[in-house]
C-alpha cells in the first residue's frame, strides 16, 4: 500500500487546563508547576482539600486559578471539583497531574498532543516501564507487587493493555467527562479505579506514556492498610463493571445520567 494512503489522524486544536487536586501541598507545588512546559496550558486549577499548610497562598503567588473546599471531601471528591471547574471553563483536553511532585510534569504537552490528535480519549502516565526503574525511583516493593498484581487483573477483565492502571497523572477529551457518570463514583482513592472502568464501559480509547517519578517524604502516598482496602474495593469495581454489563445487576457507575444528553459517535461499548 502506498504510504500516502494511509489515513493519518486530524489534529484538533482547543483550550487545555492542568487540574491538581491538592492536600498540604504547599512545599511541592511550586516545583510542579515550573516543570510544565511554557504555553502547554492555558489554565491551571488547584482544587484545595481543606488543607492545613500554605497550599493556597502559595498557588495564588504561582497565579493559579483556586478552589477551596471548606471541609475535606476526600481524594475522589476534589477530583469531582476539578472536572467540574474545568469542564466550567470551557476546557476541551484537561490534564490532571498531583502538585506532590510525584509525576514528571514537563510530559503534559505530550499527552495533550495525543489527545489531539485523536490517537487516544484519555491517555495515563505508566510509572513502570520496568521494575528497576520503579524500584530505583523509590517506589515501594509491596507497592510494585500489588501494581503488577492489579493492573494484570485488570488489563483482564477491562480488555486492556496498559502498564499502570493506578496512576495520578492523566488526561482526557472534554468528551469523556462530559460523557461518564464520575459524580457517582467515591469520594475516595477508589476513585480512580471506577473512573477507568466507566471510560472502557461506554467505549473510550485508552493509552499510556511512561513517566519518571519520584518517591520521597513530601509525595502523597496511602499507607499499606489503606492500599489493601484500595485493591479489595478496585477489584469490586470489575466485579461490578461485568454484572452490569451481562444484565445481571444494575449499577449507577455504568448508567447515563438521564438528563444528560447523549453523545453519539463512533466508540460505542463492545
Amino acid at each position: 500500500m502506498d504510504p500516502a494512503e494511509l489515513e493519518t489522524p486530524q489534529r484538533r486544536d482547543g483550550r487545555t487546563i492542568a487540574v491538581m487536586p491538592a492536600y498540604n501541598a504547599a512545599n511541592t507545588l511550586e516545583s510542579t508547576v515550573r516543570d510544565i512546559p511554557q504555553g502547554a496550558v492555558d489554565e491551571i486549577i488547584l482544587v484545595d482539600d481543606h488543607s492545613s499548610d500554605d497550599t493556597v497562598s502559595v498557588a495564588r503567588q504561582l497565579g493559579l486559578t483556586v478552589v477551596e473546599h471548606d471541609k475535606n471531601l476526600g481524594y475522589g471528591g476534589n477530583q469531582k471539583t476539578c472536572y467540574q471547574h474545568a469542564l466550567e471553563a470551557g476546557a476541551d483536553y484537561v490534564v490532571m497531574i498531583h502538585p506532590d511532585y510525584q509525576y514528571d510534569s514537563r510530559l503534559v504537552p505530550v499527552v495533550v498532543e495525543i489527545l489531539k490528535l485523536g490517537v487516544c480519549d484519555c491517555v495515563l502516565g505508566s510509572r513502570i516501564r520496568t521494575r528497576r526503574e520503579a524500584i530505583a525511583g523509590g517506589m515501594p516493593r509491596y507497592k510494585y507487587l500489588a501494581n503488577r498484581l492489579l493492573t494484570i487483573v485488570e488489563n483482564m477483565a477491562l480488555g486492556q493493555n496498559l502498564g499502570d492502571f493506578h496512576s495520578g497523572f492523566r488526561a482526557y477529551r472534554r468528551e469523556v467527562l462530559e460523557t461518564i457518570p464520575f459524580e457517582a463514583n467515591s469520594d475516595d482513592f477508589v476513585f480512580d479505579s471506577q473512573f477507568l472502568a466507566q471510560v472502557v464501559y461506554f467505549g473510550f480509547k485508552l493509552g499510556d506514556v511512561p513517566v519518571p517519578v519520584r518517591y520521597f517524604r513530601e509525595a502523597s502516598s496511602i499507607s499499606f492498610r489503606r492500599s489493601i482496602r484500595y485493591g479489595s474495593l478496585t477489584l469490586g469495581v470489575l466485579v461490578r463493571f461485568w454484572l452490569h454489563r451481562l444484565g445481571l445487576l444494575r449499577s449507577r457507575l455504568f448508567e447515563r445520567p438521564t438528563n444528560e444528553p447523549v453523545v453519539t459517535s463512533d466508540r460505542e461499548s463492545e
